[in-house]
């Protein structure tokens, strides 16, 4: 969680909202990246689309079923879907996300019969420092 909480803090020091990801296989980090919409002008650049497709690129594979993924915060609907068809073996999260969180929240996309692949789940790892940097970075802008 330490890589995913500095690759959030980097976000955030480019005007992004401070998410970061990383993918691993065992103690390898495959691949890191920060939240990224607005700089790469792509609102799918979420840290965990960019991190899951830097490992997909690294491995070339497109299957990452030997793999963990930790996020500073809970992933919303569009990265739940890529986490599922990536096959990520396990999803470590930080803060939760009540508004647009899609694992623990909302939807619940691994709880859908649709979902072909459940990684297993665990969630609040590092909760009060993802947290707080989104806390400090919402505040900064109001």
């Amino acid at each position: 969680m330490r890589a995913a909480l500095e690759a959030a803090r980097a976000a955030a020091e480019s005007g992004e909202v401070p998410v970061g990801a990383v993918v691993m296989r065992g103690e390898e980090v495959v691949a890191a990246a920060a939240n990224a919409p607005r700089t790469l002008h792509d609102p799918t650049a979420h840290a965990e689309m960019l991190a899951i497709r830097a490992a997909a690129a690294k491995l070339g594979r497109d299957r990452l079923e030997d793999c963990d993924l930790w996020v500073t915060l809970e992933p919303c609907a569009m990265c739940a879907g890529a986490i599922a068809h990536a096959r990520i073996a396990r999803v470590y999260y930080g803060a939760a996300d009540p508004k647009g969180g899609a694992v623990e929240h909302g939807p619940r996309f691994f709880s859908q019969p649709t979902c072909h692949h459940r990684p297993e789940v665990y969630g609040g790892i590092g909760e009060g420092e993802a947290g707080a940097l989104l806390r400090d970075f919402f505040a900064a802008r109001r």
